[in-house]
C-alpha cells in the first residue's frame, strides 16, 4: 500500500512542479522575449528597487545646499522692500535664489542672490515640460485630455502628466514632435536669448543647436528633464510671466534707483499665441499644487490659488531644484522662480516649500489685498518701444 500511495505521489507531484506546464498560457511580445535572452546572457538581473538604490548611493554630491551671506553684493534700491523680505525670510539659509516678477509689466520686483539669479544658468529638469508642453498644445498634437500610451497597461493625459511631472509622456511627446519643432518653440518662448533689457551681469544660458546624442537620450531626453539644455532663473520667469499673462513675453527689467521706478515702462520682447492653450496647460500647473509634485506649497499656504512646476535633477556632482509659480489672483499678481543647487536636500519639493512660505510671507503683509501689492501703471502698449533684437 506504501508502494501504491508513493506511485501516485510521483505520478502527481512532478507536474504539479513542472514550470513549463504553465509557461504555454504566457504570450511574449518581441521585446520582452529578447530581453530575456539578453538577460539569460549575462548575471542574474537586480529588482529594480535594488538598481535604483544602487544609484543613490553612489551618487556624489560636491555641492552644499546651504549657504550663508548669500545676499551680499546685490543690489537693492529698485526692489520693492515687501517682496525682497519676504524672498529672503522664506529662502533661508538654503543655497539658491529667488526671483519675483510682476507679470503685468515684466519689473523684477526682488531679486535675491544676484549672483546666482544672473548665472550662466543650469539644467532645467522637469521646468522644461511647460514649454515641450506649449509646443504640443500650439502644434494640436494633444490637448489635456490626450492619452499617450507609456507601456501596455498605462495611459497618461497632460494634465496628470505635468502634476507628476511624469518623464515618459513627454519623452513620447518630444518625439513625436521632434527636436526642429521643440527647438522653434523653445526659442519663441526665449530659451537661448538673454531675458533682462540691459540688467548687468546677466548670462544667456545654452540650448544646443542640434538634437543631444542618442546616448544621453536624444530629443527624448532634453523634453523630459533638459538634458543638454541650460536655462537661467529670468527666462524661466519670463515663460511663466507670459502664461500668466495671456502670452506677452516681456523683457524682463530689474530698477536699481528709485527714479527708475518712477520712470518704469513696460518693454514687450514680443506676443506669444498661446492665450488659447493656457487653460489646457493651467490645469496641470493647478494639479501639481493641489497634489502632485508642487504639493508642499500648501504647507504654508493654500489662501490663494497658485499653479506651477517643480524640476530635480543633479549634474556634475550638484543636484538642482527648481520650482517656477503664478499667483492665480485679480490682486497681487506675481510670479516667483524658485532655483536651488546643492546636495541631498536640494530638490524641486523644496523649492516649492520655499515658495509656499514666500507667499505665506506676502499674504500675512496684505500683499493680496486690493490696493495693497506693490504696481506698476502699465501705459499702451502699442506705444512702448519694442525693440526687436539688441547686442551686448
Amino acid at each position: 500500500m506504501l508502494l501504491e500511495a508513493g506511485a501516485i505521489a510521483a505520478s502527481v507531484n512532478p507536474h504539479a512542479l513542472n514550470p513549463r506546464s504553465k509557461s504555454r498560457s504566457v504570450t511574449e511580445n518581441q521585446h520582452a522575449r529578447k530581453r530575456m535572452r539578453s538577460l539569460a546572457r549575462g548575471r542574474a538581473p537586480r529588482s529594480t528597487y535594488a538598481r535604483a538604490h544602487r544609484r543613490r548611493r553612489y551618487e556624489r554630491f560636491r555641492t552644499s545646499s546651504f549657504a550663508s551671506d548669500i545676499t551680499e553684493g546685490d543690489v537693492t534700491a529698485g526692489e520693492d522692500p515687501t517682496v525682497r523680505q519676504a524672498a529672503i525670510d522664506a529662502l533661508g539659509n538654503m543655497n539658491g535664489t529667488v526671483v519675483a516678477i510682476e507679470p503685468t509689466s515684466g519689473r523684477v520686483l526682488a531679486m535675491v542672490n544676484q549672483k546666482l539669479a544672473l548665472s550662466s544658468g543650469a539644467q532645467p529638469c522637469s521646468t522644461i515640460k511647460l514649454s515641450v508642453a506649449l509646443a504640443a498644445l500650439s502644434e494640436g498634437l494633444i490637448d489635456k485630455d490626450t492619452e499617450v500610451p507609456l507601456s501596455r497597461r498605462s495611459r497618461m493625459n497632460l494634465t496628470a502628466a505635468l502634476a507628476h511631472s511624469n518623464n515618459a509622456y513627454f519623452e513620447a511627446v518630444g518625439r513625436k514632435l521632434g527636436f526642429d519643432k521643440v527647438s522653434y518653440y523653445a526659442h519663441q518662448y526665449g530659451l537661448g536669448e538673454l531675458a533682462g533689457y540691459h540688467v548687468a551681469g546677466e548670462h544667456i544660458g545654452a540650448y544646443p543647436e542640434e538634437e543631444i546624442s542618442s546616448k544621453l537620450g536624444g530629443v527624448g531626453k532634453m523634453c523630459s528633464f533638459g538634458e543638454g539644455i541650460s536655462m537661467t532663473p529670468l527666462q524661466l520667469g519670463a515663460l511663466v510671466t507670459a502664461i500668466s499673462n495671456g502670452g506677452t513675453l516681456y523683457y524682463l527689467q530689474h530698477p536699481t534707483t528709485a527714479d527708475e521706478v518712477a520712470n518704469f515702462q513696460p518693454r514687450v520682447k514680443r506676443h506669444l499665441d498661446i492665450q488659447p492653450v493656457i487653460p489646457e496647460l493651467s490645469d496641470g500647473m493647478a494639479g501639481a499644487v493641489e497634489y502632485g509634485t508642487a504639493r508642499s506649497v500648501r504647507l504654508n499656504f493654500n489662501e490663494e490659488s497658485i499653479l506651477g512646476k517643480t524640476g530635480t535633477c543633479s549634474h556634475a556632482g550638484t543636484r538642482f531644484g527648481w520650482f517656477a509659480s503664478y499667483a492665480n489672483t485679480d490682486i497681487g499678481r506675481i510670479v516667483t522662480v524658485v532655483f536651488l543647487q546643492g546636495g541631498r536636500p536640494t530638490f524641486g519639493p523644496k523649492a516649492a516649500e520655499i515658495a509656499g512660505r514666500m507667499y505665506r510671507n506676502l499674504y500675512d503683509h496684505n500683499f493680496f489685498v486690493a490696493g495693497a501689492a506693490s504696481t506698476t501703471s502699465t501705459p499702451d502698449l502699442e506705444k512702448v518701444s519694442t525693440p526687436a533684437a539688441r547686442q551686448e
